[in-house]
């Protein structure tokens, strides 16, 4: 009888696919953005592959410091996502709920892609190997994320501090979806 194997897949792993893209690829002078949860992992790579990478676009994301997991600088959903994972299976969170204004056929488009996220991409603490980032830095904030301000902190953090450029899109929590032209034009004169 064999036995199964689960591959603990947590931030690292995510991570170093990310990594292995950029080398395997030979990407240079790169654009790195990151959405939500992505902005955990876009933090990683920029500070493993600095010499990469160009500059660094958060999308109503997560912006993490050194030691930090998501569950750490997401103190409001921590317990909504954990009880979530303990209606499963235990060891997953299900995939976040579609922002209101997501037209119905954007809905059915997005349900048939998402899937439940190991809970280890939560826990895991980001280790920085290179200090603080010091790379051109952007951030876009949603402004129309009901109810819980998750991202709203990470916003007024980088609108205030030295080293970031900080814009508004009006949309909910997935621009890419809600409002793709909006978002791309943007990013495009972000990224000039």
């Amino acid at each position: 009888m064999a036995s199964a194997c689960i591959w603990p897949i947590d931030l690292e792993t995510h991570i170093e696919d990310m990594l292995n893209v950029i080398k395997y690829e030979d990407l240079r002078d790169i654009v790195l953005v990151g959405h939500s949860y992505g902005g955990m992992v876009a933090t990683g790579v920029a500070d493993r592959v600095r010499d990469r990478v160009a500059q660094l676009i958060y999308v109503d994301a997560f912006v993490p410091e050194d030691g930090q997991s998501l569950f750490d600088i997401n103190e409001p959903g921590r317990q909504p996502m954990l009880d979530g994972a303990k209606k499963g299976d235990g060891w997953r969170i299900p995939p976040m709920t579609s922002p209101p204004d997501t037209a119905p056929e954007d809905v059915e488009w997005l349900a048939a892609r998402r899937a439940p996220m190991p809970i280890k991409c939560f826990e895991t603490r980001l280790k920085l190997q290179g200090g603080k980032l010091t790379l051109p830095r952007s951030y876009i904030y949603a402004t129309r994320f009901p109810p819980v301000d998750t991202f709203g902190r990470f916003a007024r953090r980088t609108k205030s501090e030295a080293g970031w450029r900080y814009f508004e899109i009006d949309a909910s929590h997935a621009p890419n979806v809600t409002a793709p032209e909006a978002l791309m034009a943007l990013l495009e004169k972000i990224a000039v």
